[in-house]
């Protein structure tokens, strides 16, 4: 049976663990759009007590309650933090006109060290060129783990990704990236929408995972690019820390799919392996 909303295949979540980022470029209708950037400018999204169903959320009318119900946007929601989740908080981030200073680079999730994980999800309801200032952050972060500010005397590192994009445009974010504001270098103010949300079931298998359970080449395919991704160092890797988040990536896998003999390139089974028997 289809799915009501269309959830990420294995690939994407892939891209996901390894990252602790997805995007999805001009994911929202214009005219939602359009209303959804009234609400920010008005500042009139009603906000809900932490833990709240995120189904009670955002009532109608409400553009971004809407924007949320979007097939596309409740099929990317339930493959990461499933069906039933909880809404923890929003907020509205602006970068005023012509700013002369950046944010700095900092972590969120300081306490927050589980293997299950919440998301935050950043919309955009207009065009956002670079210039504007698109929140910026380091791909393959969200394993290093940080007090807030530890990083915020670094600046431009290699690899990182600058989230700009057209109008509709949205991110998805594991909660321990790394990421900061940027300049706003325009006469406009720059509008973003953030929601964390928490989830309620076990993060196991919640996608469409029948690309890696195919066993035809397109299976192959899949799992070949699964283990692409989770192998891939980013450009900021150290060679012995990358190693390091490599098996960090491997171990999320693990979780995310309850396959406990998965391993890439070895990297996490010599390890594992505590021989016990003892030679007479």
């Amino acid at each position: 049976m289809t799915p009501v909303n269309p959830l990420l295949n294995s690939v994407q979540m892939a891209e996901f663990a390894a990252l602790g980022v997805l995007r999805f470029d001009a994911l929202v209708p214009d005219e939602l759009n359009e209303a959804a950037h009234r609400e920010m400018a008005e500042n009139v999204i009603a906000r809900s007590p932490a833990g709240t169903p995120l189904s009670e959320c955002f009532p109608s009318p409400s553009a971004i309650g809407e924007v949320i119900r979007l097939p596309e946007v409740q099929g990317i929601i339930e493959s990461l933090v499933g069906t039933g989740c909880l809404y923890d908080h929003h907020a509205v981030h602006t970068r005023q006109p012509r700013q002369v200073t950046a944010q700095h680079l900092h972590g969120d999730a300081i306490i927050d060290t589980r293997m299950h994980f919440d998301i935050q999800l950043v919309y955009f309801p207009h065009d956002v060129p670079r210039e504007m200032g698109g929140t910026m952050v380091l791909p393959g972060s969200h394993f290093r783990r940080i007090n807030e500010s530890d990083i915020a005397r670094y600046q431009n590192l290699k690899g990182q990704m600058e989230m700009e994009g057209k109008a509709g445009t949205l991110f998805a974010l594991h909660h321990g990236i790394w990421h900061c504001g940027r300049r706003n270098q325009t006469d406009e103010i720059r509008y973003m929408f953030k929601l964390r949300l928490n989830p309620t079931v076990r993060q196991m298998r919640l996608w469409d995972t029948s690309d890696i359970d195919d066993e035809s080449a397109r299976g192959e395919t899949a799992r070949a690019d699964v283990d692409g991704f989770l192998g891939k160092q980013e450009p900021w890797f150290e060679l012995a820390d990358g190693r390091l988040e490599i098996v960090n990536r491997i171990k999320f896998w693990r979780f995310l799919t309850g396959d406990n003999s998965f391993d890439t390139h070895y990297w996490l089974t010599r390890i594992e392996n505590m021989p016990k028997v003892v030679v007479a």
